[in-house]
């Protein structure tokens, strides 16, 4: 997100629509992005002395980014079918048909990524008409050409960018900015603290392996497992500090606004037909949390309901503050 942030900042007024539209989509991120740098990820830092990866942490994530990612494929659609867990399906009712059915952050998440997608074209088609309006819009393709060049200049020779040359693409691309802000980041972030806040069960290092026969712990290991499990897992300084920075990432600020909310609809003001089609969104987003709380108490979903199993509901849009494992920000604001 940093790239297209840092872009729209530079080359789009702020009365520019595109601008108003991903401006809740932006807040706080660069804050967070530099707080990261400066205590997160930095050599020596959280990242490198809590996990087993230690100092090759960032390195992997950046081979990871170097070799996989791409910028089409964070669509949730392409995701999905880049995985293998779905495949195009007319017959369905998102076009996709999941090749695990009791999914939940794809059964959750398909239905608010055309929720997001039918906002966004409506907002789009509004300002952009036809294919010229937004090739001559020079602030749109300057916006769009620095965060590809500059923001990713590693990455501006490859084919796979899409194009920004009729308002399907823009429609298409600022659709995957936000489900990236808003849907992902929750998706990964929030439940951080309550599914590995209890640490022997889900310990970020282990400050040794578990020995192989032969090996001269193995011995120690076989007579009293639950002894060398405890001396491998983190010890009392480093599980305090990780529960402290994961409990943290994982809480929802007082002031926090979710998808489908915008407290200043004044950026709008004497456009009735953007603010009917916001609250439109809006409305079908609380749709989708009633459906994702139906799904949540439904048996044949094993994956969700049932004994010991907890409900799926990062992907609920509201949440209170604090650390509650639901909630759905409009940026990466945490």
């Amino acid at each position: 997100m940093e790239p297209f942030i840092v872009a729209a900042h530079r080359q789009l007024s702020v009365m520019h629509p595109i601008f108003k539209l991903l401006k809740p989509h932006m807040k706080d991120t660069l804050q967070i992005n530099a707080l990261a740098r400066e205590a997160l990820i930095n050599g020596g830092g959280i990242i490198e002395s809590d996990f087993t990866s230690g100092k090759y942490s960032v390195p992997i994530v950046s081979a990871a980014y170097r070799d996989w990612w791409r910028f089409d494929m964070e669509a949730l659609p392409a995701d999905l079918i880049r995985r293998g867990l779905a495949e195009v399906d007319p017959t369905q009712p998102h076009g996709l048909k999941l090749l695990i059915e009791d999914y939940p952050y794809a059964n959750d998440g398909l239905p608010i990524w055309f929720a997001i997608e039918n906002w966004v074209r409506a907002y789009v088609t509004h300002y952009y008409q036809d294919e010229a309006m937004v090739q001559s819009d020079t602030e749109l393709q300057a916006w769009y050409n620095e965060a590809i060049k500059v923001g990713h200049a590693d990455h501006r020779h490859a084919t796979w960018w899409p194009k920004l040359s009729t308002p399907t693409h823009l429609s298409s691309i600022l659709t995957t900015l936000i489900w990236v802000a808003s849907v992902q980041h929750s998706a990964v972030n929030f439940g951080q603290y309550p599914y590995g806040g209890y640490v022997p069960m889900r310990p970020p290092l282990m400050r040794r392996l578990l020995p192989k026969q032969g090996e001269a712990e193995y011995k120690d290991f076989m007579e009293d497992p639950e002894w060398y499990l405890l001396n491998s897992i983190p010890n009392l300084f480093q599980t305090t500090k990780f529960l402290a920075v994961v409990n943290l990432l994982s809480q929802h600020s007082t002031d926090e606004e979710y998808l489908g909310q915008r407290k200043d609809l004044s950026d709008w003001s004497g456009e009735p037909e953007i603010i009917e089609a916001f609250y439109r969104f809006s409305m079908e987003i609380r749709r989708i949390e009633k459906e994702i709380e139906k799904r949540n108490s439904d048996p044949n979903l094993r994956n969700r309901c049932g004994p010991g199993i907890p409900p799926y509901e990062l992907l609920m849009a509201s949440s209170s503050p604090g650390v509650t494992c639901r909630g759905v920000p409009n940026s990466i604001s945490i």
